[in-house]
């Protein structure tokens, strides 16, 4: 089996494995309005990390949902565990499975450069609210690279295109949203949290090829760690 980033992420049931884990989710999610009333989309939920964290914290009403299999699966063990009512569905973020004008909030993770964002952002739009929030957390592109170091980057995580953050700020403007605010809060977060927060929920026999693959995610990070970034984007409807 040829197995691609996002299936090794699944074996290995990463949980918090966007930039800045959950302590950026944590930063984030303090200075929203967040309490019982609100409803609030976790798209690409991964494990549910941080729909949990929501619903524990903020006692919001949360759906979760993922186009992998195995990490909804995953999800909702961790949601049965912890006893906690939260939805989960598997679904694509390019097609979401709701009607317009059902959620306060949308986060979306490291995931929107995963898909065709021509469809993904514009159905952001669509399921919020009038007056509602997207947190999107993506990785942004510092410095120019060459053809080759970008179609090298985007084979490997599977990402239709390298953004700068003036692009990503355009494809939000275009598909309708106001308000855009860019936020790069690195120098706010600890790295020894960020890497404590980062949990696992590990699968029967993961191949080795699963595990090199990961290696090549790390080396990667540090080859591009001054070319490759990540921007907080909050957007208004």
């Amino acid at each position: 089996m040829n197995y691609t980033y996002q299936d090794c992420l699944a074996l290995f049931g990463v949980g918090g494995a966007h930039p800045g884990s959950l302590p950026l989710t944590k930063y984030i999610l303090s200075k929203e309005k967040m309490d019982e009333t609100k409803l609030i989309l976790d798209v690409g939920c991964g494990t549910g990390q941080t729909s949990a964290y929501i619903s524990k914290q903020f006692k919001s009403k949360v759906t979760s949902l993922d186009y992998n299999k195995m990490m909804v699966e995953k999800a909702r063990q961790r949601f049965s565990s912890l006893k906690i009512p939260i939805e989960i569905r598997h679904g694509n973020a390019e097609t979401l499975p709701f009607a317009e004008n059902s959620f306060d909030f949308i986060l979306s993770e490291s995931v929107t450069a995963f898909t065709d964002l021509s469809l993904t952002i514009p159905e952001y739009k669509r399921v919020l609210k009038s007056g509602g929030v997207l947190l999107a957390i993506e990785m942004v592109l510092e410095k120019p690279l060459s053809d080759q170091e970008q179609n090298s980057i985007r084979d490997f995580y599977g990402v239709t295109e390298l953004l700068s953050e003036p692009e990503w700020y355009d494809h939000f403007q275009k598909a309708g949203f106001k308000n855009i605010t860019v936020d790069s809060i690195d120098q706010q977060l600890d790295e020894e949290e960020i890497q404590l927060a980062v949990d696992f929920s590990l699968s029967e026999n993961i191949d080795e090829t699963c595990y090199e693959i990961l290696d090549q995610h790390e080396y990667f990070m540090l080859v591009y760690k001054d070319m490759l970034g990540f921007r907080v984007f909050r957007c208004c409807t």
